[in-house]
């Protein structure tokens, strides 16, 4: 099955991939209260991000029925290190890759039911997310994010033995799969 994930994530057009264990997992309440800092303007607005994810421990809960988490990552290039326009732009072009990683995986359905994506921070779909007050309008395609899981992408990136860092003027987004 790694084998067909792995030409999947080629297809979808994913920089790096490495297979880590649930079981390796740390939930670590120090980044879950990050989220809850609000830095990135998501917590409390976002059916990706806390608290609509559920508690930390419905978080860990949710990941550790899983044996398996592909994590993997899309790399972008930027005009420097202060290339606002470029960080928006490649945020939304990884919003993209998960997507088509997600079609990509439609043949494989079968041999992998109810299998989970997370990515980078929210969720982005839409201007305005309905949170709290409707249902998400785009189930679908939206996300959860794994800082919001209270995962540690630096260590995500050690574990599953990818580079957390690819280099002066690139930003490198992560996202995981897990089965």
């Amino acid at each position: 099955m790694y084998e067909k994930i792995l030409t999947k994530a080629s297809s979808a057009g994913i920089f790096e991939c490495g297979l880590i264990k649930t079981s390796q997992l740390n939930f670590r309440d120090d980044i879950r209260k990050i989220c809850e800092e609000n830095s990135c303007h998501s917590y409390g607005k976002s059916w990706a991000c806390p608290p609509a994810v559920g508690t930390l421990e419905e978080c860990k809960e949710r990941l550790l029925r899983y044996e398996n988490m592909l994590v993997f990552t899309g790399k972008y290039d930027m005009d420097g290190q202060f290339d606002f326009e470029g960080w928006g732009k490649s945020m939304k072009d990884f919003k993209k890759l998960v997507w088509k990683f997600d079609e990509e995986l439609e043949d494989l359905k079968d041999s992998l039911p109810g299998y989970l994506l997370l990515w980078n921070e929210g969720c982005g779909v839409c201007k305005e997310c309905s949170y709290p007050d409707a249902p998400c309008r785009f189930p679908e395609k939206m996300h959860h994010s794994l800082e919001g899981y209270g995962l540690w992408v630096s260590e995500l990136a050690r574990l599953a033995e990818v580079k957390y860092n690819n280099g002066p003027n690139t930003i490198t987004y992560f996202g995981a799969l897990l089965y």
